[in-house]
């Protein structure tokens, strides 16, 4: 089968003649003749199947048929749990639309949203956006749907894992009842498909797979180790080969860790997560598409939407709580026909997870042996030049930083020296205080009477204890004036 013969226009057959593709995927060939008839499609497919172009141009060549969007309108919503999945989907339209005289716009959170509403001041026949700033936006009257023709919900599994149910309910309210509904997702939970049958009417249920499955092009292997040993057999992996890899973490502060780690023994890598900007992510996924990181670190939310050609191999740093997860990540290679090695570091921790997911794909992962680690492949197979490299930027840096060490130390010292001084003063006074108290009472009352009658001669008493300190403890109370003295004039002698 053919492109050619899914009653696709003219145009849109450039668009996929010009990205080099021309038979259709799966899901594709029995999408898109559904959706162009205008019924409401419900599609299971699995990640990296094409389902993306299998909405994109049925929606392009209908909404093709029709008049424009006006201002602050919307003909066509699709909403994403990602801002990477929103942004891949509104690249989808550009590129097959390249001929379409049709106008998209991408709204996602973690940007500006003054830009977005300028762009949406003038309507948009296609709006792709996450589900909080679409809300947002509407909130801020900048966008209307009551000219909305069709609404799509791509990942539909991932939005509601995520706890976009309540926000999709409310967007549901806001549009017009008569409309259609395409629901794509890699996976579907029976959950999933409840909440289908409550938004589509009569869906057309498209299954190119059995659920939960993962593809067989995809070699699927695991390593038993140690939790501890993790991360040197990661480096090893890594530093055996140059192919791109795209790596899974289960938190962010683990992205992070990873990211310093593989810097150190020489590997280009970078994370992509939720508490980085959009900036960060955009950059950090443009890096790795363009070869100018080898290593792509990402947690499971931030992975949606991350669309690689041909990305060789994938591995699981920390195995997913959630066995669906593990369907999407391996899903982000072997993607259009193209084969994929997908990995999983399993330390006893997780050993259930492991049961967990071959239970849901209904096979078993192979165990691989694990490789010898050299004192080479501990240390880094890095190359002379790296090395000198590196330890010319570590004295340079160094030299930057060891004077404002040492300015910190000497600035630190003065208010330690005051402290300590206060507490030694503070110890003397105790003392004294015991020490007094264990005096009779008449000799206090004489030494007071002395200081109050005579200030030169309670000075001389003073200076007597003093020279006695070594046999009579009880003048120490004359030290412990003269000290505070001292520490009040700075230690200048005191007339």
């Amino acid at each position: 089968m053919s492109f050619n013969t899914l009653n696709l226009q003219d145009s849109l057959l450039r668009a996929v003649h010009a990205q080099g593709y021309t038979s259709p995927t799966p899901i594709q060939a029995q999408a898109i003749p559904a959706i162009l008839e205008g019924t409401d499609v419900m599609a299971a497919a699995q990640t990296g199947t094409g389902k993306t172009a299998g909405f994109t141009l049925p929606l392009l060549q209908r909404l093709g048929e029709g008049q424009q969007a006006k201002p602050k309108q919307v003909r066509a919503l699709v909403l994403t749990p990602t801002r990477e999945l929103a942004a891949q989907v509104e690249d989808s339209v550009k590129t097959y639309g390249a001929h379409e005289s049709l106008k998209s716009v991408v709204v996602f959170g973690g940007v500006g949203i003054n830009p977005q509403k300028d762009k949406l001041r003038k309507g948009a026949d296609i709006l792709v956006a996450t589900p909080g700033r679409l809300l947002d936006l509407h909130g801020q009257g900048a966008v209307e749907f009551g000219a909305l023709e069709i609404l799509v919900l791509d990942e539909a599994d991932r939005m509601l894992d995520m706890g976009f149910i309540h926000d999709i309910r409310r967007i549901l309210k806001l549009l017009p009842k008569k409309r259609q509904n395409l629901m794509f997702s890699a996976t579907f939970s029976s959950e999933i498909r409840t909440l289908a049958k409550t938004i589509c009417y009569k869906p057309v249920e498209i299954d190119v797979a059995p659920r939960n499955s993962t593809v067989e092009i995809i070699t699927q292997c695991a390593y038993h180790v140690e939790k501890a040993d993790k991360f040197r057999l990661l480096s090893t992996v890594l530093r055996s080969t140059a192919d791109q890899t795209l790596v899974f973490s289960r938190t962010k502060h683990g992205a992070n860790a990873l990211v310093k780690k593989l810097g150190r023994d020489g590997v280009t890598a970078a994370a992509i997560h939720g508490n980085k900007s959009q900036n960060q992510r955009t950059k950090a996924l443009d890096d790795f598409k363009n070869n100018r990181i080898q290593v792509l670190v990402a947690t499971d939310i931030a992975a949606r939407g991350i669309d690689i050609d041909d990305l060789p191999r994938v591995i699981n740093f920390d195995l997913p709580n959630v066995s669906e997860d593990y369907v999407h990540r391996i899903g982000r290679t072997g993607r259009a026909g193209a084969s994929g090695l997908a990995m999983s570091l399993v330390s006893p921790e997780e050993k259930s997870l492991l049961r967990d997911i071959e239970k849901l794909i209904k096979r078993k992962v192979e165990i691989a042996d694990l490789p010898v680690f050299t004192e080479a492949e501990t240390s880094g197979n890095i190359s002379q030049d790296n090395v000198e490299n590196s330890s010319a930027k570590n004295e340079e840096k160094s030299s930057q930083i060891k004077p404002n060490r040492n300015r910190r130390r000497r600035s630190n010292n003065k208010p330690a020296g005051k402290a300590a001084a206060r507490n030694q003063q503070r110890r003397t006074r105790s003392a004294n205080d015991e020490d007094s108290q264990q005096q009779s009472r008449p000799k206090r009352r004489r030494r007071t009477r002395a200081k109050a009658g005579n200030p030169q001669e309670a000075r001389q008493q003073s200076n007597n204890g003093n020279s006695r300190e070594s046999s009579n403890p009880a003048p120490q109370a004359g030290k412990s004036a003269m000290a505070k003295l001292k520490s009040l004039f700075g230690g200048k002698k005191v007339a």
